[in-house]
């Protein structure tokens, strides 16, 4: 059914929807200079600070005149049960021969390309300004970083946050927030700086903790529903495919119709580092350097249900948009988030915790289509720097 999707008439989305949104540091709550950490995802307006043992937290309560968690109670959603079921499959035939296609997440440090040989490439231009106009149909998370970025969020960077254990080895497959895999951790936390260290009381969102690296994903399709009530689901696979016609399977050229931006954050308990609106899509702010460097590639939906073994995903081939840059970001930023995701139509409560992360995808696992884009300005200052 190639090219099926392109039936599928998108609405039309403001570009902050899916481009990522731009903020500058005026958009932030200042008093006398410096940051107020007072309102609503601060604990009774003290600093966002925490008692000790309260941070990981979850919602104590539901106050505020804008909270109606899932108001689409009772209303027919038309996503409903829409996620095509594939399972996953072994990675190789018995032949050793890749025998699914590209996965993620890849390494998408500059200059590491995957060898899966394909003739197609991934979208380059911001998702709702492609022909097919994605819009973002959920937002998700996963304990440490599932796309490696070397010297960013990578394998030497284990030990930097908080519950390492005594001889400062990471261990993996013991998570924070439960039995879940973690992934790569950035290189931005210092236990010397109490941003990184002083609890915050969570109000919204489950099993978080400061100081600890999560990679955020918002999944885009040009078959959600966009514009709509219905646009941001739980799972995101039913808002994906929420307007594929029935028993049409996935389309030979998805990667033109589903993709996925990804950045990875540090959580801080700092108010220098709040932004108000974390759930519409990547961060793109020149000025702190975020959303500037992407790696654009094709691959596959990602979880710790995957491996490099007997257990990859045929949910591909996706466009994939990462950043390679590591950043700070409030507690308050993501606790906002959960609030806006508990507002939906469709109850998300199932996305407000970190998911498990998938093991880092071999290089024999990856298409190698990979696009790296750097700032303009950034580029102008190498050739400066030339002359």
């Amino acid at each position: 059914m190639k090219s099926a999707l392109i039936l599928i008439a998108a609405a039309a989305i403001p570009e902050s929807e899916s481009a990522g949104h731009v903020f500058s540091k005026t958009m932030k709550s200042k008093k006398g200079g410096k940051s107020s950490k007072s309102g609503l995802f601060s604990k009774s307006g003290k600093n966002g600070k925490a008692e000790a043992g309260a941070e990981a937290g979850g919602s104590d309560g539901c106050e505020g005149d804008f909270y109606r968690p899932n108001f689409g109670a009772g209303k027919t959603n038309p996503c409903e049960n829409k996620k095509i079921e594939i399972p996953n499959a072994a990675c190789y035939d018995e032949n050793f021969s890749v025998a699914v296609g590209g996965q993620a997440g890849a390494d998408v440090t500059v200059g590491k390309k995957g060898l899966i040989d394909v003739d197609f490439e991934p979208v380059t231009s911001i998702f709702n300004a492609a022909p097919t106009g994605m819009c973002p149909v959920n937002v998700h998370w996963h304990l440490g970083a599932e796309h490696r970025s070397e010297g960013q969020y990578d394998e030497s960077f284990d030990a930097m946050g908080p519950e390492v254990s005594a001889d400062g080895e990471h261990h993996r497959n013991r998570a924070l927030a439960g039995d879940i895999r973690q992934g790569f951790r950035c290189g931005l936390y210092d236990e010397e700086d109490a941003k990184f260290k002083e609890a915050y009381h969570w109000k919204y969102c489950e099993n978080m903790h400061v100081g600890e690296t999560y990679e955020v994903h918002w999944p885009h399709s040009a078959a959600g529903a966009c514009g709509t009530i219905w646009q941001y689901q739980t799972n995101f696979y039913h808002g994906v495919f929420c307007n594929i016609p029935d028993a049409s399977g996935i389309p030979e050229d998805l990667y033109n119709y589903v993709g996925v931006q990804s950045q990875v954050f540090t959580v801080v308990n700092d108010e220098e580092y709040f932004y108000p609106d974390l759930m519409r899509g990547m961060i793109v702010d020149a000025g702190a350097g975020m959303g500037g460097e992407i790696t654009k590639y094709t691959g596959s939906t990602t979880g710790d249900s995957r491996n490099n073994d007997d257990s990859c995903s045929q949910y591909k081939p996706i466009t994939w948009q990462v950043d390679r840059k590591c950043h700070m970001i409030s507690a308050s930023s993501f606790d906002k988030m959960c609030f806006d995701m508990l507002n939906q139509a469709d109850d998300m409560q199932d996305d407000v915790h970190p998911h498990g992360a998938r093991e880092v995808v071999d290089e024999a696992l990856t298409d190698n289509n990979q696009v790296w884009d750097r700032r303009k300005k950034q580029r102008a200052l190498r050739n400066d720097t030339k002359n």
